[in-house]
């Protein structure tokens, strides 16, 4: 059974940084593209941030430079340092590994910025 479990999500001030980690399920987190999404309320799920397992990553516009995804194998977790948050960064994040033609979501987890 895949589990993905997010954490670190909270409210924090514009300007602020927080972390959120990701928890796979090992069978998972080695063979497949893990990534970051986020959701606004009555908005389609975007993608943020992805990683491969080679390490390869790719960002949206809207957050490079400031966000930075990462992935660390011995503990099958995968990392979003996110710095210079801004009040539109507001949403839910969802934790997604991707193995084609399967995807899994976490439960997601909530990121207020206050301006």
């Amino acid at each position: 059974q895949v589990q993905l479990v997010e954490s670190g999500g909270g409210l924090v001030q514009a300007g602020g940084s927080l972390r959120l980690s990701c928890a796979a399920s090992r069978t998972i987190f080695s063979i497949a593209r893990m990534g970051w999404y986020r959701q606004y309320p009555g908005k389609q799920r975007e993608s943020v941030a992805t990683i491969t397992t080679s390490g390869t990553t790719n960002y949206g516009d809207s957050v490079k430079g400031r966000f930075t995804i990462s992935r660390d194998s011995a503990k099958n977790t995968v990392y979003l340092q996110m710095n210079g948050l801004k009040p539109e960064d507001t949403a839910v994040y969802y934790c997604n590994a991707d193995k084609w033609p399967v995807k899994y979501w976490g439960q997601g987890t909530q990121v207020t910025v206050s301006s």
